[in-house]
């Protein structure tokens, strides 16, 4: 892949070797059971992983006997997924690649995109909305009719809420586009990183009429902050939300 570095490629790149160190990682087993539980699939089905990071969920599900290709932006968060399935014994085709213009050369019978693998990691220089069209268009073009989607993504009513006037008028948040341009602060396995980010608050509403206009039936949203996924209503404060979506 040779198009320029990214502000997200370049970070995941960096925090690859420190990723697993994350808490939320420590859930990864339980996801995969509940994944497993939402996808009803037989062994030996194929399974899309878009944005697989260090491939914890994907080398689980290799694990349990599916087919599974991990496609990423990050060649060191794709070093490490490597390591995590040799270390596992398994098999996992890995592809670096941008999610918003990868093309499948075959079918899957399932996909996940969970914990902002690729939805909402639009860069500065790119329209957020349009970003995440691409990609879902992606996933979409990559499954077989009937095949189920689940997606994780940031809670824009959580965001929301902490908006004031006084950040509107610095500009950091622009009530008319939901844009938000900030300056972050994370405490990180590896130490302090401060990111400039430039975000498309996205509520759930909203995200399910994107869903649609791809062209995916929304079955579900629950609650999807790492840790505390279940057959829920979403939590107002809470990070992350899920999308559970099918292919007709």
């Amino acid at each position: 892949m040779n198009e320029r570095p990214r502000v997200w490629q370049k970070f995941f790149d960096q925090h690859a070797p420190h990723y697993m160190q994350n808490p939320f990682t420590a859930n990864t087993r339980a996801e995969v059971e509940f994944l497993l539980e939402l996808l009803e699939l037989p062994k030996g089905s194929r399974i899309l992983d878009m944005g697989c990071g260090t491939g914890r969920h994907a080398v689980m599900l290799a694990e349990r006997g599916f087919r599974v290709t991990g496609v990423d932006l990050s060649e060191g968060m794709l070093t490490e997924a490597r390591k995590a399935a040799a270390e596992a014994g398994v098999e996992v085709e890995w592809i670096h690649a941008d999610a918003t213009t990868w093309e499948s050369d075959r079918l899957f019978d399932a996909a996940i995109c969970l914990c902002e693998g690729a939805i909402g990691l639009a860069d500065l220089d790119e329209e957020p909305v349009s970003h995440d069209l691409a990609v879902l268009r992606r996933i979409y073009g990559a499954l077989r009719p009937n095949a189920r989607f689940v997606m994780t993504a940031l809670n824009g009513y959580a965001v929301i809420r902490q908006m004031t006037d006084e950040l509107v008028t610095e500009g950091r948040f622009d009530p008319a586009s939901m844009l938000s341009i900030y300056e972050d602060e994370w405490e990180l396995p590896e130490g302090k990183q401060t990111m400039q980010i430039r975000e498309r608050l996205l509520i759930p509403p909203e995200m399910v009429a994107i869903l649609r206009h791809v062209g995916f039936t929304v079955e579900a949203v629950w609650g999807g902050t790492a840790g505390e996924w279940g057959r829920r209503p979403v939590k107002l404060d809470e990070v992350e939300a899920m999308y559970v979506a099918v292919k007709e």
